[in-house]
């Protein structure tokens, strides 16, 4: 008889170890160490060109490191781009969905382009747990707001059970309450076991909901702050640390 043992999941779902990565000869990231576990969620910020979104490109395997490695739940995302992206949700900035289908129909099309078909019910129950109204299920999302998009987008994430999500400026152009809708649901994939990668500008919104906040500054992540106690974190020492990397040209509006 034959017993398979089958590997232990990685101890961590993101991994960036010594990064060094760059577009047409210049380098952006600079020995960037990025781990983020299971059922964590990290915010990174940092001024514009500070390299966020190639840290995000880096595990969605868009940029290849000059040296240093790349771990998407274990794969390598450069020389096992599909592979890699099976195990990752991307939500950017703004939410890329098929105008004309509606919010059943863009998540049954993109979960079949992913290699897995869920009947309606399923579909169903992934939307109403991201929140959207049981009335917009089977409306086309071209009349959609910013934050009706992002539910639909986070139906997705859910019911494709991705061990990690990779988020670009999610919170951009949402009001306060829709913030907080946002945070809920992230709070809901972390509670089943997601990773969770940010990258904001929004500083308020990472105190409310992130685990650590990583401090982005010319391509190196300069500090680490983790939540602690009730109040999570001093918000006021980290609006420190962050004016201190923004010049007034480089606020976000």
């Amino acid at each position: 008889m034959t017993i398979e043992i089958s590997a232990a999941p990685p101890s961590h779902a993101l991994e960036a170890l010594g990064v060094v990565a760059g577009y047409g000869g210049k380098t952006i990231l600079r020995q960037l160490d990025l781990r983020i576990r299971a059922g964590e969620i990290y915010a990174l910020l940092g001024a514009n060109g500070a390299g966020k979104t190639t840290a995000l490109s880096l595990f969605l395997g868009f940029v290849a490191p000059t040296s240093g490695q790349v771990r998407v739940h274990g794969v390598d995302p450069v020389a096992q781009p599909g592979e890699a992206r099976r195990h990752i949700a991307y939500i950017p900035e703004n939410v890329a969905l098929y105008e004309h289908l509606t919010a059943r129909e863009n998540v049954a099309y993109l979960l079949d382009l992913a290699g897995q078909n869920d009947g309606p019910d399923a579909i169903a129950r992934a939307l109403a747990a991201a929140g959207l109204d049981t009335a917009a299920f089977d409306r086309r999302v071209g009349g959609f707001s910013k934050g009706m998009r992002q539910k639909v987008a986070i139906a997705l994430a859910l019911a494709r059970k991705v061990p990690a999500l990779l988020l670009d400026e999610p919170t951009s152009g949402l009001d306060p309450q829709a913030t907080a809708e946002f945070n809920r649901l992230l709070q809901l994939l972390r509670a089943q076991g997601v990773a969770i990668l940010m990258v904001t500008h929004d500083l308020l919104s990472a105190a409310d909901v992130a685990d650590r906040i990583g401090f982005l500054d010319a391509g190196l992540l300069v500090e680490e702050v983790a939540a602690e106690g009730d109040d999570r974190f001093d918000v006021r020492a980290l609006h420190r640390r962050y004016a201190g990397q923004i010049t007034p040209s480089e606020q976000p509006a």
